[in-house]
């Protein structure tokens, strides 16, 4: 396994980058930048690029709403660049709350337009003459639709490597079963590593049959908070998880249209996912973190005793994770990144 953290993305960057650089000397392989309606991931990836020596940096996600095609592809191949191979382009969806309240783009066909953005990005860092007639991108624009200049270009530099790493943010079941079989790797959130394969098992095992078999095979980023301490102070930092569970499930998205709160479902949760929307929706934020599962809380954070701590990376192992996301809490972080770092290496 791999250890990948995500980095602070709203502070700071130069705070982040001295953070960076200490992570990566703890063992840290992976640091993700993350970009929602907040400093754009690129501008502080192009910093950390320059700031740290060995960690892989990936974009954690760009969305695919908020760039063209071939910008991204662009972006990444400028990333990889000057990171000397170490860029990951992690992309996704994001939601209808950001895309259209942020961005103002209709949220449409995201698996679909995913779909071309990765074929766009492939040509173009094979520098191939980019010429693409999609339902949802056309490359050059037709000309009843532009000014009929359009022509078909290739990527001027010749970037650091043709087969950059594209990861996938994905939760429904067909953009499970496309990241499967298109993408180098997989970002899920809410990972539950004991219930994690009766929820996506058959997606993944669908798109993986179809998978080309150039591609390596499928990296899975999941993970959670890690912390070494005794039951009263484990209870505590597994209860700071009731706040983000309780604002995706209760509040990212409307009744029915909500991504994380189906998740929850799946996982045999019903009528808690019921329970924490309607609370959470109603103003009711507290209620609605209460009623976020234990058994949710327990399983997926790494905090206990040291035997549990391990017992439970080794269930994220068991469960096909290549990648784990750690979030280390208490006072020595370095230190327990080392650990954590010894134990899965």
């Amino acid at each position: 396994m791999k250890l990948s953290m995500t980095l602070n993305y709203s502070g700071d960057p130069r705070a982040a980058a001295d953070e960076a650089a200490q992570l990566e000397r703890a063992g840290v392989d992976v640091g993700w930048v993350a970009e929602l309606y907040s400093f754009d991931a690129v501008s502080i990836l192009g910093y950390l690029a320059a700031k740290t020596e060995t960690m892989e940096l990936g974009s954690a996600i760009l969305p695919i709403y908020s760039r063209t095609p071939t910008l991204t592809a662009m972006t990444a191949a400028g990333l990889d660049a000057v990171s000397d191979g170490r860029f990951i382009l992690g992309i996704g969806a994001s939601g209808p709350q950001v895309i259209e309240g942020w961005h103002g783009i209709p949220y449409d066909k995201p698996i679909g337009r995913q779909k071309e953005l990765i074929e766009i990005c492939r040509k173009v860092w094979r520098r191939e003459v980019v010429v693409h007639d999609g339902p949802n991108y056309q490359l050059p624009l037709p000309e009843d639709q532009g000014t009929g200049l359009g022509k078909p270009l290739k990527l001027i530099n010749h970037p650091k490597r043709a087969d950059i790493p594209i990861y996938i943010a994905s939760l429904g079941p067909k953009n499970v079963e496309v990241t499967a079989e298109i993408a180098d790797g997989w970002i899920p959130v809410f990972f539950h590593p004991d219930k994690a394969d009766q929820v996506w098992g058959d997606d993944l095992k669908k798109g993986l049959a179809n998978r080309d078999a150039s591609l390596p095979p499928l990296n899975i980023v999941a993970g959670g908070t890690v912390a070494i301490c005794d039951d009263e102070k484990a209870k505590e930092i597994r209860d700071a998880g009731r706040f983000m569970a309780a604002l995706y499930v209760g509040g990212m998205g409307a009744k029915g249209k909500n991504f994380y709160n189906n998740i929850f479902r799946k996982y045999g949760y019903e009528e808690e996912a019921e329970k924490i929307q309607d609370l959470y929706l109603a103003g009711r934020k507290e209620e609605a973190m209460a009623a976020v599962p234990q058994d949710f809380l327990d399983a997926t954070a790494m905090v206990g005793s040291e035997s549990h701590v391990r017992e439970r990376i080794e269930a994220y192992q068991a469960a096909g994770v290549t990648h784990l996301q750690i979030t280390p809490a208490g006072g020595d972080r370095l230190g327990l990144v080392e650990k954590v770092k010894n134990w899965i290496s």
